[in-house]
């Protein structure tokens, strides 16, 4: 993984050190609230509803074990024990105080890690797959191009005041586990008809109040052109983004009002201007970069006990059947644990669990860790010898549950119990959920279900692009759900569709249950997904099982 040069040290430490006198000034009550907002969200820090929230960067979802043991060190000496993994590959602290900050920040920059650009109106954290590096369908490993856009795009002199915050993600597979088309530019790699990798460019998707799936700009990019190219879109929107109305200054708003044929006539004259600036030197950095995101070397070991375990333990066979991916290498896997036991909070981790998983990280997994848009955890290279050694330690601390992919696996943004923007809670909701359907014991038998819960329009629980998405709403001040289905967040990626009225904090549940057991009934074969059960029999049906009163008196009048 990528370690920092004297240059990023002394801008991190340079950073904190600004930040610190920014901090002494608002408790002395030098600077207001209102003159201290901005200087505090360019350090990643929020006002929440009960507290300050600090957003610590996961640059492309990669962590040494070292950077795990020092955000548990924080939790457990600043916080509250715990952290926070959300959808942009990074860690949120609740707690903090605000005298505390700067200690963190600096305890941060020991471990080469930081919180710039977690917030305002820039470009965000780089996101990448989060099985980049180990995944067998991979074309190359997309983290090297992250790191180039992550330096590139750090106090950017031209993007620091955008129109609206950016965010760019990017994947090195042709199944997209990155969500690229609901992001302001997504990058997926491919290879032309000569064999030549380059990249497939989309913009203008996002979520939100307004959420619309990306576009193709460019359908093939040569490597060489990335850097430049990505610099022309944001260029462009830079200059044509309103400022007018901060709900329709996305990127997304204006590729739907120029039109993609015009935005990509802008982005291209761009390009051609400035492209001889860039003499070659991003290559060479990259070059630089990919040396350093090389895979370790995994050599071919015995199987030893895994195939004994897998015969004789149900539950660790489960398990591997559900938490553990196919790795490029032969004999490997990539684990991927769970934070979603059963009536647990979505993406939260004690910082004995952190501790641990580093532990496992550093002993079983060639130290490295990935964090997932789904808020679970990642360890990409695990030999299948080890994985009932693996399996038996996060057992013990609570992350064995296998139901990855399943329909507890839910993603829930924090909601009314923390956010301040939020108008409904998420975090009880999917707890509920995840409850049921393991009192139901049929979340195996429904198998691939993406679930995903947001407190508010924001979206930040992606339900947008949730097999069956829930959207939290304030309706007279009672909290009221509406249900979306069939939306998708990879390569075949669609929005979801509003299913109907919205339903209270006690209907929502028995709701969902209603709408698991009819795809159950409706499916062709065990193997035939929830998302391709609805894409081949339409709302119709799904509805029906939502609404079934409604549904009964259709029928009467139809008779």
């Amino acid at each position: 993984m990528y370690s920092y040069s004297e240059f990023d040290e002394a801008f991190v430490r340079e950073r904190v050190s600004q930040f610190r006198a920014q901090v002494e000034r608002r408790i002395d009550g030098s600077l207001t609230e209102d003159e201290f907002k901005p200087l505090r969200l360019m350090n990643g820090l929020y006002l929440q509803l009960h507290a300050y929230m600090l957003r610590v960067a996961i640059p492309y979802g990669t962590l040494a074990p070292h950077q795990m043991r020092q955000l548990a060190m924080i939790a457990e000496r600043w916080d509250k024990g715990y952290g926070h993994f959300t959808t942009r590959q990074n860690i949120q602290f609740n707690w903090p105080k605000l005298k505390d900050v700067p200690d963190i920040l600096d305890a941060l920059a020991d471990v080469e890690m930081h919180a710039i650009q977690t917030s305002g109106n820039t470009i965000r954290n780089v996101t990448a797959d989060h099985f980049a590096g180990a995944a067998a369908d991979e074309i190359a490993d997309p983290r090297p191009v992250a790191e180039l856009l992550r330096q590139w795009s750090t106090d950017h002199p031209e993007f620091q005041f955008l129109p609206r915050k950016f965010k760019i993600a990017i994947t090195g597979s042709p199944n997209d586990r990155a969500v690229t088309k609901a992001h302001d530019i997504g990058l997926r790699m491919v290879r032309n008809e000569a064999g030549e990798e380059g990249f497939e460019v989309i913009v203008g998707g996002g979520l939100g109040r307004t959420p619309m799936i990306g576009k193709v700009i460019r359908e093939f990019l040569p490597r060489e052109d990335l850097l430049p190219y990505v610099e022309a879109i944001v260029s462009v929107w830079n200059l044509l983004g309103r400022r007018d109305n901060k709900f329709k200054a996305r990127i997304k708003i204006t590729v739907h009002e120029h039109g993609i044929e015009e935005i990509r006539r802008l982005v291209e004259d761009r390009f051609t201007e400035i492209r001889p600036g860039f003499s070659g030197v991003d290559q060479e950095v990259l070059a630089g970069l990919e040396a350093a995101f090389a895979r370790p070397s995994l050599p071919e070991r015995s199987l030893g006990g895994f195939e004994s375990a897998y015969t004789n333990d149900p539950v660790f066979r489960a398990w591997s059947d559900t938490n553990v991916a196919e790795h490029a290498v032969p004999g490997y896997g990539i684990v991927t644990i769970s934070l979603k036991a059963h009536g647990k909070t979505p993406g939260d981790a004690s910082a004995d669990q952190m501790r641990l998983m580093a532990d496992l990280a550093e002993e079983l997994g060639h130290s490295e860790i990935r964090i997932s848009h789904e808020q679970n955890v990642i360890l990409p290279h695990v030999h299948k010898s080890d994985l009932p050694r693996v399996h038996a330690a996060l057992k013990e601390a609570g992350l064995g549950t296998a139901n990855v992919g399943l329909a507890s696996d839910i993603i829930a943004c924090p909601g009314m119990d923390y956010c301040a923007l939020a108008t409904a809670r998420s975090i009880p909701i999917a707890q509920e959920i995840a409850e049921r359907v393991d009192e139901l014991k049929i979340e195996h038998e429904v198998g691939h279900l993406k679930i995903k819960i947001s407190g508010c329009i924001n979206a930040c629980g992606h339900h947008h692009v949730g097999h069956i998405g829930i959207l939290g709403l304030d309706r007279a001040g009672v909290e009221n759900y509406q249900i979306t289905l069939g939306g998708d967040g990879t390569e075949s990626a669609s929005i979801g569709e509003r299913a109907g009225p919205g339903f209270s904090a006690d209907q929502i549940v028995p709701a969902i249950e209603r709408l698991i057991l009819a795809y159950l009934d409706l499916r062709e074969s065990d193997s035939e997904t929830f998302i391709q059960s609805y894409r081949r029999l339409g709302p119709a049906p799904f509805k029906a099982a939502l609404y079934p009163e409604t549904a009964e008196k259709e029928r009467a009048d139809a008779a």
